[in-house]
């Protein structure tokens, strides 16, 4: 009998900086997404699936999507010590612009750069000099979520196609089996040329095996012989 999976959900966001203008910064929204200009392209809008514990969330969001009735909007504020916490100024750092020059970078104030395995936004540019502040972008910001939990997901094939699909962004194309001791994913075509797909399953076995409590993850890949085309009579 295969053991009890961890709650799933799918839900709808709105995300935003509980400033005076209250700035939508993430949505699953795409017509609100345009509105506030911060709509991208390659980004799927679509409700997002959920796996409680996988401490990918602030655990006072996770609490209130965890309390919420399915179907019903619910609004949370979260101050900023319990969410990304305050600014650290020790984290806006001056650096040669030589430094992005040797990267074949243009730098400019409110470009995202990544030095030395850090993420941060260009402050400004001048005198040779680039101010990078390396804060968390949500540091010393109130948050505020609108949420709706559309569904709880309960069946185990669908359970686990959108845990594939948190970290790969689609499950498209995968198929996957969930027996009594493993469980075993069939990789979509697109893997085979995915460069970060070897690092995304790392997360997803973990999240498969934090699900389904099992000690075995499979993967299978499969490469089919092109068909060769029928001799003409």
């Amino acid at each position: 009998m295969m053991a009890d999976a961890k709650k799933l959900v799918r839900l709808t966001y709105k995300a935003y900086l509980a400033d005076a203008d209250e700035r939508l910064y993430d949505t699953t929204d795409a017509e609100a997404a345009k509105e506030a200009g911060i709509f991208n392209e390659k980004m799927t809008y679509a409700p997002m699936a959920y796996l409680f514990g996988s401490k990918t969330l602030f655990p006072d969001l996770e609490e209130a999507i965890e309390k919420a009735e399915i179907g019903k909007e619910t609004t949370i504020t979260i101050p900023c010590e319990k969410a990304a916490g305050a600014r650290n100024p020790k984290l806006i750092e001056l650096h040669p612009i030589k430094e992005f020059y040797k990267q074949e970078i243009n730098p400019y104030p409110g470009m995202s750069v990544s030095l030395g395995n850090r993420s941060g936004v260009i402050m400004s540019v001048a005198a040779g000099r680039v101010k990078v502040d390396f804060n968390n972008q949500l540091a010393g910001h109130d948050l505020k979520y609108v949420f709706t939990v559309t569904e709880e997901i309960t069946e185990a094939e669908a359970k686990a196609k959108a845990i594939i699909e948190l970290t790969s962004g689609t499950s498209e194309g995968f198929e996957v089996a969930v027996e009594s001791d493993k469980v075993v994913v069939t990789e979509a075509e697109t893997c085979k040329f995915d460069q970060n797909w070897a690092i995304a399953k790392y997360k997803i076995v973990a999240d498969l095996r934090a699900a389904f409590d099992v000690t075995r993850i499979e993967f299978v890949q499969v490469w089919e012989a092109a068909k060769k085309d029928e001799k003409k009579e």
